[in-house]
This record gives C-alpha cells, sequence and structure tokens, in this order.
C-alpha cells in the first residue's frame, strides 16, 4: 500500500497477480478453470473501472489516520459509488489538464433543478475533446474528489474553476436522464413563452 504522500498505483500489483496466476496454471498446483476465471476478472473493463475510481478516491479523500483507516474508508466509497451506478453504467474516472483556454465542456442540473449535474455538451476541438474521454450524457460524481451528488449547480462550478494543474472527475454515462432532464427543461421554457405571450396579449387587447 502507498504511504500518505505517495499517489496509489494498483496497475502494477494487478499485473503481479496476473503473472502468478498464469505460473500457478503452469505447475497445475491449482484447478486450471478457477485460476483462468479470477485472471478473467482481473483484466476486464469492470476490474479496471474499480481500480481507477479506487486510486482517485484514496488520493482525495479527506481522511485523518493511517494507511489502513484511508483504506477502509476508500473502499466503503468505492462501493457507494458503484452501487449508487446500479442500473446505469459504472463510474469512471477522467483527468483533464487546466489550460487557459478552459476544460472544454459544460454542465447543466443541480439540486435547485431537482435534478444530477451532468455534461451537456463537449465544445468540438476544445480539451475535453481532445482529450476523448467525457462524454456528452455523463452524470457528474465528483471533482478532484469532492462529490457533487445532490450539491447545487455553482457549487460544481466552483470546483472546476478552482482546479489547478488538471481535474480529476468521476463521471458515469447515463444519457437517457439527460435527455429526460432536457425534455422537462424544454417544457418548462415552452409554457413560460406560453405564459409570456399570454401576458402580452392581454395587455394589447387592454388597450
Amino acid at each position: 500500500m502507498a504511504g500518505m504522500t505517495e499517489t496509489l498505483s494498483l496497475e502494477r500489483d494487478v499485473c503481479r497477480v496476473i503473472e502468478l496466476l498464469d505460473r500457478l496454471q503452469r505447475s497445475g498446483e491449482l484447478p486450471p478453470p478457477k485460476l483462468q476465471a479470477l485472471q478473467r476478472v482481473l483484466q476486464s473493463k469492470f476490474c479496471a473501472a474499480i481500480r481507477e475510481v479506487y486510486e482517485q478516491l484514496y488520493d482525495t479523500l479527506d481522511i485523518v489516520g493511517g494507511p489502513e483507516v484511508r483504506a477502509q474508508a476508500t473502499a466503503k466509497a468505492t462501493v457507494a459509488a458503484f452501487a449508487a451506478s446500479e442500473g446505469h453504467a459504472h463510474p469512471r474516472v477522467v483527468e483533464l489538464p487546466k489550460t487557459e483556454e478552459g476544460l472544454g465542456f459544460n454542465i447543466m442540473g443541480g439540486k435547485e433543478q431537482n435534478s444530477p449535474i451532468y455534461i451537456s455538451r463537449v465544445i468540438p476541438g476544445g480539451v475535453a475533446d481532445r482529450q476523448g474521454g467525457l462524454k456528452r450524457g455523463d452524470q457528474l460524481l465528483s471533482v478532484n474528489g469532492v462529490s457533487v451528488e445532490g450539491e447545487h449547480h455553482e457549487k460544481a462550478v466552483e470546483l472546476l474553476k478552482a482546479a489547478q494543474g488538471s481535474v480529476k472527475l468521476v463521471v458515469r454515462y447515463t444519457p437517457k436522464v439527460l435527455e429526460e432532464m432536457e425534455a422537462r427543461f424544454e417544457k418548462m421554457r415552452s409554457a413560460r413563452r406560453r405564459q409570456q405571450h399570454t401576458s402580452y396579449s392581454s395587455l394589447e387587447s387592454r388597450g
């Protein structure tokens, strides 16, 4: 386990385990089918997603205590992140460089709109577009380890603006929810326009 001042990286450890499984299969000490099944799990995209989220949370969570306490808290937070995504795509980590041109995406939603915060647009040719990891329809779960689930829109904006050097986002892809949210907002805008038109018509008839 990495020390408190080190950046945690489990990729090398996972590779070592896979190598050990290869050796065990060749030795014939354990049943090959079980070893192969475990190897497939460790090499899966799902395992890689868990590892990325765990590493991101381990490095950014504000936890008082030694490595064991930090590891336990990170494990719980990782489980919570994946449990919250049940029925949707799994969380993933996207890291973007913070430059003078901005991050290259727009967000919408928030607590005041009774909705999650979403990536509503990835600006063509911008930082996020060139990096390629972020998609329109991604729900924003955290910014540099700070959760924005259930938070106001402005909280996410402030965290994104305050980031220096680079920004790590934990997101999950749920485009259908974004489409529903946009349809709801458009319905509200249409209702306001009709209301304004009715008000203007009333004023004209009085004249």
